[in-house]
């Protein structure tokens, strides 16, 4: 095997696509925080094509993390000069890639002060994130900011010296305002609906709470494009490394992805960009349709099996799909209660997006587990599958399918299989929500008095209801039976 780094490219096996443009002379115009394998498979590609392409190479990536679980990250990726291995998978057959859109992992440490330097750089024009859904501080219920969240006071008490990205960003237009260096764009690459607006929302307000006259001008200068990212990337293990390793490549941080991608974002961008429509991203006014499909087919849609399958031992996605019991369960959710609250785009319908996603999450390449689609329902229950059921208690149209959805979420928070193993915390709330679901094995209301979550939804008898009865019926018949009675109804 070959060492992925800058000076081994030539060695790598033939087959194995690598940067056609000079590493050496890309400037930084982009600091990333959150260098998971979505980013490096998505936005880093397209990236990267432009690249291919020669142009926009004063726009690499500098990469950035906040968490003590990056310097790992930061370690692998340095140690091979910041390339990774994409290794397409699909039914047809494997290709793989060496991408070189990063060139730098920042410094992760306490009080942030290298990311905020990076982020004051005039150079730097664009500040991205994926820190996931659940990582900009907003309020389940009421979707507002979290202001007493311990972080945010932290950061509001010490802004210099910041915990979140959020406080660092702060901290970096403050000085660059004090610099006259101008604003940057902030840019949300998370499956929120609205996530520039999250952004902008989680930005100023933070700032509001120590520096109000720093706030506004951040609200007044700086852009943050709403967008719509989309590629199914599975997380990296084992089995992952051990692909690159077949094609003869060592590199300690591979990703793996589908054949399909699809960005769409706002043109909203205050200090310039990349030409991303050049490499297939689409810059569209409808950002929210579009999103408003995938967030409600394809993320709801994710939840609707993945929680039954962790309860049934279903090991992944297409595993899921596989099964005819689930399979089913998902069509029926889709075409009958999430379809007609869901408006077509451009070139595509409702109904043909549902056959699309099919077809993606059917893919046995893809091995996507299900306890990763299952991770952190708090969030992706609340912000993909929830809103859609208030539209259909709202407009009259069944809710007994998605109410049989909250009941497997319930089932599998109370943390074990049918078969009789545990399963792992898999949740920032975990505990608690495992609380809620012991108690509610005996009364099923107690899981929808959670109102940090479910609001006024227990209040809501249509839902509320058939929640009680689909839960009783998993724990007296299991889950098969459950859903076989709703998908044979």
């Amino acid at each position: 095997m070959t060492k992925l780094s800058n000076e081994t490219l030539a060695e790598l096996p033939n087959g194995v696509r690598i940067p056609a443009y000079d590493r050496s002379k890309l400037t930084p115009g982009i600091v990333h925080v959150g260098l998971g394998n979505f980013h490096r498979a998505h936005q880093a590609w397209y990236l990267h094509r432009l690249f291919e392409a020669g142009i926009n190479h004063d726009w690499a990536i500098v990469g950035a993390g906040v968490r003590p679980y990056d310097v790992a990250q930061r370690d692998k990726l340095l140690a091979q000069d910041c390339l990774t291995t994409l290794i397409e998978l699909d039914p047809s057959g494997k290709s793989a890639e060496v991408i070189g859109s990063m060139i730098d992992y920042l410094p992760v440490e306490e009080g942030n002060g290298a990311l905020i330097s990076k982020m004051a750089d005039p150079a730097i024009r664009i500040v991205a994130l994926t820190v996931t859904e659940g990582g900009y501080y907003i309020d389940p219920v009421s979707k507002g900011f979290d202001a007493n969240h311990p972080d945010i006071q932290f950061d509001a008490a010490n802004p210099e010296t910041p915990r979140t990205v959020f406080g660092a960003m702060v901290a970096a237009l403050k000085r660059r305002r004090d610099n006259s260096a101008g604003p940057f764009t902030g840019q949300s690459c998370d499956n929120l609906q609205g996530n520039g607006a999250i952004l902008r929302q989680t930005v100023v307000s933070l700032a509001q709470l120590h520096d109000p006259k720093l706030a506004a001008w951040i609200d007044a200068e700086c852009s943050f494009p709403n967008s719509m990212v989309d590629c199914i990337v599975p997380a990296t293990g084992d089995k992952e490394i051990a692909l690159a390793n077949d094609l003869g490549i060592d590199d300690a941080v591979p990703v793996t992805h589908e054949n399909f991608r699809q960005w769409v974002i706002e043109d909203a961008f205050c200090a310039g960009r990349p030409d991303w429509n050049r490499a297939g991203a689409t810059f569209s006014d409808r950002v929210h349709d579009f999103e408003a499909m995938k967030i409600r087919i394809l993320n709801a849609g994710h939840q609707v099996i993945a929680n039954p399958g962790e309860v049934l031992s279903v090991k992944t996605i297409a595993d899921c799909m596989a099964h005819p019991l689930l399979r089913k369960l998902f069509l029926k959710v889709e075409l009958e209660e999430i379809v007609p609250h869901v408006s077509p785009v451009p070139d595509m319908s409702p109904e043909a997006y549902v056959d699309l996603i099919d077809r993606r999450f059917s893919n046995p390449e893809i091995l996507d587990t299900t306890r990763r689609v299952a991770f952190d329902g708090s969030s992706r229950h609340t912000g993909f599958v929830l809103p859609v059921l208030r539209d259909g208690l709202t407009s009259g149209t069944p809710v007994e399918g998605l109410a049989l959805v909250e009941a497997a979420w319930a089932r599998m928070c109370e943390g074990t299989r049918e078969d009789g193993s545990n399963i792992e915390p898999n949740d920032p709330f975990w505990d608690a929500l495992t609380a809620a679901a012991k108690q509610a094995k005996d009364r099923p209301r107690a899981w929808l008095e959670q109102r940090q979550y479910y609001g006024d939804l227990a209040e809501q008898p249509r839902f509320a209801d058939a929640f009680d009865r689909w839960l009783s019926l998993i724990w007296a018949d299991g889950l098969e039976a459950s859903i076989r009675a709703y998908v044979e109804h």
